[in-house]
């Protein structure tokens, strides 16, 4: 390829943290201008640190970035965006209380008589850009009231608006279900016939294999390649970005579910919003079996898991675990009952960040006899026990003493659910175990969640992830609107079916669903 057609070339870019960590190594990475370019490898690769430096978010150590040929610094997302750069984050960058329309022109909506928003101008803006890269929105919908799917869409006319001629997607389609990925690659595809040029990250590699035209695998800090799309199958991707030989598909034997171990009794929940969040719920796990919850984020799945985990208070309903009571108790008393939680925000919920590693993979069980004598901790013990499990669950760190903050996403994410996993769990409520890490971590979770069920342990399994919650669910609640529109237990699922519950396109009867929600 001639130099000419790269629209964005990073060479040597090397980035040391002042604790050492070199999340960087010497790496050369490069776009054209009309492709579509994976970039993809296992949390703590560098990925992410990599296109921090390009979005001006992050510094780096050594290196130089030119853009059409000619140097550049990015000394903020400012300087990025001058030079047509735009970046869609995992987690969207948007104002809820704000229609799609101010969020479109925010930080530099026209004015009237420099004073006051014309707002008749900023919905035209938005109209003008929706039609022209075809990217459908509705201007005055409140960004709060409108789907996952269209606010993915609105970050992406974000960036465009603001002169974005290359797009850096950050897990574009973590939150959508089938039906809006397929509309999303039909608008980047699109993009790329205009002339744009989109960095995709994704750990999806049937994902990557479908869209991408070029791939850049790195490991370690280093880029260990570039390989064209068409030339590279998944299991030589995730040999390359791993290691090792990785299984793609989850292998379980069939469950033998025993006695109901959480009961959940019509629960009803009005969110800050004062949207009815959850609206009669009602279903039962039974030790033994995976119940997995599907849907589209925002349909009452994060308020029936705070509910549970007592970090929220229905307006009504019961949820009983061995018949014994969850609703407003205490954390300590819903551990002490048998239930672990992976929650989905292992940074706020998960871990005490500027903690050690063994300070967090123990932290439930300090009290235990087992592990302190009177006032005194029993050291030796303390250390066996959080060596082991570094050990079982393989999060790669210098020593235990390490401060957890400073590993990457998918290694805290072992770190919480070594703890949770290993607390002898008679239920164990699992909120996007997988989520943003790599191949190599979801495997290794993967199949533990699969070993507790089938050693007896109730297992509720909240995933965005379709083919995750499909592949791993023994049965099958989808979520729309704060109700259950589905319940399956035969293994009979697909994504298109799922996605037609998920979208409100269809609905179970009401016979259907408690018959299910009771199996």
């Amino acid at each position: 390829m001639e130099p000419s057609e790269l629209v964005v070339q990073m060479k040597g870019i090397t980035k040391i943290y002042p604790n050492g960590i070199a999340a960087n190594r010497s790496v050369d990475f490069s776009v054209r201008a009309g492709e579509i370019h994976a970039l993809i490898g296992e949390n703590g690769a560098g990925k992410s640190t990599l296109m921090k430096i390009l979005f001006g978010l992050e510094l780096p150590t050594e290196g130089e970035i030119l853009v059409n040929g000619e140097p550049a610094t990015f000394a903020s997302p400012l300087d990025a965006i001058s030079k047509g750069i735009g970046m869609v984050h995992q987690h969207f960058m948007l104002v809820p209380s704000l229609t799609v329309a101010e969020n479109i022109v925010l930080g530099m909506a026209p004015r009237k008589s420099g004073l006051f928003i014309d707002y008749k101008e900023a919905v035209r803006l938005t109209m003008e850009n929706a039609e022209k890269y075809n990217l459908h929105v509705e201007p005055d919908a409140r960004v709060a009231d409108i789907t996952t799917g269209m606010k993915q869409k609105v970050e992406i006319l974000k960036a465009l608006v603001r002169g974005a001629r290359v797009l850096i997607l950050d897990e574009p389609t973590a939150v959508l279900t089938t039906q809006e990925t397929v509309g999303l690659f039909k608008e980047l595809k699109a993009l790329r016939e205009q002339g744009f040029t989109i960095i995709f990250i994704s750990h999806k590699l049937n994902e990557i294999k479908e869209l991408t035209d070029r791939i850049t695998i790195m490991r370690g800090g280093k880029s260990v390649g570039v390989f064209d799309t068409d030339s590279i199958s998944e299991q030589e991707i995730s040999r390359h970005m791993v290691g090792r030989d990785v299984i793609l598909t989850v292998e379980k034997d069939e469950a033998t579910p025993g006695e109901v171990v959480l009961q959940v009794d019509d629960l009803h929940y009005v969110n800050e919003w004062g949207k009815r969040a959850l609206d009669g719920v009602t279903f039962s796990v039974r030790s033994g079996e995976i119940v997995g919850i599907a849907g589209v984020e925002g349909n009452g799945q994060r308020e029936l898991v705070d509910i549970l985990f007592g970090l929220r208070l229905p307006e009504k309903g019961d949820a009983r675990v061995g018949g014994k009571s969850l609703i407003g108790q205490p954390q300590a008393r819903i551990r002490n009952l048998g239930v672990s939680y992976v929650p989905e925000d292992r940074m706020t919920f998960g871990i005490a960040e500027t903690g050690s590693i063994e300070e967090n993979v123990i932290s439930d069980r300090f009290h235990h006899r087992r592990f302190n004598r009177g006032p005194l901790f029993r050291m030796k013990e303390l250390h066996k026990e959080s060596d082991q499990l570094i050990l079982d669950y393989a999060v790669l760190c210098k020593a235990r003493s390490q401060e957890v903050g400073m590993l990457s996403g998918g290694n805290i994410q072992k770190v919480v659910v070594a703890r949770e996993f290993s607390s002898d769990p008679i239920l164990i409520i699992a909120d996007q175990p997988t989520r943003g890490i790599d191949v190599g971590a979801t495997e290794l979770i993967r199949k533990r969640l699969v070993d507790l069920s089938r050693a007896g342990a109730a297992v509720l399994l909240v995933s965005a992830d379709l083919n995750e919650v499909m592949e791993l669910s023994d049965s099958l609640i989808v979520f729309y609107e704060g109700k259950i529109a589905g319940c399956f237990d035969d293994g009979l699922w697909d994504d298109v079916m799922m996605g037609e519950y998920m979208l409100g396109i269809k609905r179970q009867s009401d016979e259907e669903i408690g018959r299910a929600s009771y199996a």
